[in-house]
């Protein structure tokens, strides 16, 4: 029978999985491509605002975009934009010192793009209101970032993992869902960088379960039972995500099945050996959220398509 587990602490854990840090990142490098925010963006479609320059003010009839990628580009922008905060967040763990924070300050630099790219793109096309947009950026930015599980490695790593992933499926469905080919190309572009983040933060947090598989599979059923978009402070947020969810640009199953589930099973969680009994039990918990996300989503999709035949009756 397996024995009583011993956690090792995080700075155990910071030293054990440095090479593997400095293996991954050294993989990024050979693997990211350079890219130029100023090469997706139609600068010919843009024209002077109103203000001190006297141009044209902004009205919904200049978004050529769908409604429902607007929702989802405002959400999508304001979480990029914290990305000091979660620089810090991320740095109090990680370390500023030798492979952990070199790969920090890779991260920062290259989700600063993000923010770069789609809040010009949206300036320039009249995607949404400018002034709407910047006094909700105050608001949220004023309200800072902290992290839901704080400073504990484990947790971090795990959180990252799914939610980088989580980013690159509500990035492409964004642009799908707008309607205009270059935000779409955009969007993709993005997309691209947050799925090689999601394989660096999934390669590392492997690493940890051999290091520590009980531990790891903790601090996993617990950000899978917790998780939360890092945007869900924005104001009004529950109302966007519902309209974002609604449009199938990021739901609940698309969450179950596209986020949660590939990497579980890329870390082989359900047919992992040699844990302990308090590794059984946390693995046995997260197969139980997961039955239950499972029937949520479906229910989500039953009401979803009421919905919308009744919309398409009325319509028709």
């Amino acid at each position: 029978m397996p024995s009583t587990s011993v956690d090792k602490s995080q700075l155990a854990l910071l030293m054990e999985l440095e090479p593997v840090v400095a293996k991954e990142l050294d993989r990024h490098l050979s693997t990211a491509d350079e890219w130029f925010p100023h090469q997706y963006v139609p600068w010919s479609r843009g024209r002077d605002f109103d203000g001190p320059l006297g141009g044209d003010g902004w009205t919904p009839e200049d978004s050529t975009v769908s409604p429902e990628s607007r929702e989802a580009l405002l959400v999508n922008l304001l979480t990029e934009d914290n990305l000091p905060g979660y620089h810090h967040a991320i740095a109090r763990v990680f370390g500023r010192e030798g492979a952990w924070g070199t790969w920090v300050d890779r991260w920062t630099a290259e989700e600063n793009r993000h923010s770069i790219v789609i809040r010009d793109y949206l300036t320039v096309t009249r995607a949404i209101d400018p002034v709407e947009l910047e006094r909700a950026r105050m608001r949220h930015m004023e309200g800072g970032y902290e992290a839901t599980h704080g400073e504990d490695l484990l947790r971090g790593v795990a959180y990252v993992s799914f939610q980088e992933l989580a980013t690159r499926v509500s990035h492409r469905n964004t642009g799908r869902a707008s309607g205009d080919a270059v935000c779409e190309q955009l969007m993709a572009r993005v997309a691209k960088d947050e799925n090689l983040h999601m394989i660096f933060y999934r390669n590392l947090l492997a690493a940890a379960f051999e290091v520590d598989p009980d531990q790891t599979m903790r601090a996993v059923t617990d950000v899978v039972k917790a998780f939360e978009m890092p945007g869900h402070t924005i104001d009004g947020f529950l109302r966007k995500s519902v309209a974002i969810a609604n449009a199938g640009i990021y739901d609940l199953r698309l969450h179950h099945d596209d986020v949660l589930m590939p990497v579980l099973r890329k870390w082989r969680v359900f047919e992992m050996g040699g844990l302990t009994p308090e590794g059984e039990r946390a693995r046995e918990e997260l197969g139980e959220f997961l039955e239950q996300l499972d029937q949520a989503a479906t229910r989500f999709e039953t009401r979803r398509a009421e919905r919308r035949a009744r919309l398409a009756a009325r319509r028709g």
